[in-house]
């Protein structure tokens, strides 16, 4: 029988020594976390949120910006400087559309199904970032010119400097992209990983301590 975190308990049928327990007395564990259907519906919540704000910005973007004339905000740590990406995120790998088309299509199916799978809250977060940046930038790929799979992304943030001279422009899809990205690894690399099994380590130091 394995505890919450995966841990063994080789002996969780013997009674303990010294403590009166009778011989078929079995050890109580803790229950095992389930999956969570509510977590599922809101990792979908959260990446259909951040293909909402993303199309909507883009479609503004279009409307009132020139693509010739940035326009300075926030002092110019930010410049709204409309262009379209043929490549993948931050414009890279511009000559491989379709490509990526394929990558993305498959990436949003897997993380969806991994959603059903979802037992602690903050991966719903993860998961719905991560799932609804790259749900925002493949529906340009399908609906926008010059048409599927090569539609363009629509980029419109370049930050400190307009053309990108300082970084890459990017889209809010692009963000959320990479804000779940970083949470996912700073949940692996402290011991919070998506399954139980996966912080089995973690809970045997703690319980340890």
């Amino acid at each position: 029988m394995q505890t919450a975190g995966g841990a063994t308990l080789s002996e969780d049928t013997q009674p303990e020594a010294g403590n009166g327990s009778g011989p078929d007395e079995k050890t109580p564990t803790p229950e095992k976390p389930r999956r969570r259907p509510g977590l599922m519906v809101a990792a979908l919540l959260i990446a259909a949120f951040a293909i909402g704000l993303d199309q909507w910005t883009k479609n503004l973007a279009e409307a009132n910006l020139d693509p010739a004339d940035p326009v300075r905000i926030l002092g110019g740590l930010v410049y709204l400087d409309l262009t379209w990406n043929s490549g993948a995120a931050f414009s890279l790998g511009t000559d491989y559309t379709w490509i990526f088309t394929t990558i993305a299509s498959a990436v949003v199916v897997f993380l969806i199904v991994l959603s059903t799978r979802i037992v602690y809250p903050v991966w719903a977060i993860a998961i719905g970032l991560v799932m609804g940046g790259a749900a925002g930038n493949l529906l340009d790929r399908y609906f926008r010119d010059p048409g599927f799979p090569n539609g363009h992304v629509v980029d419109f943030i370049s930050v400190f400097k307009p053309d990108a001279q300082a970084f890459p422009i990017f889209n809010i899809a692009d963000s959320a992209l990479c804000c779940g990205v970083v949470l996912i690894v700073l949940l692996e690399l402290t011991g919070r990983g998506f399954s139980p099994e996966s912080r089995k380590t973690e809970q045997q130091k703690e319980a340890a301590a």
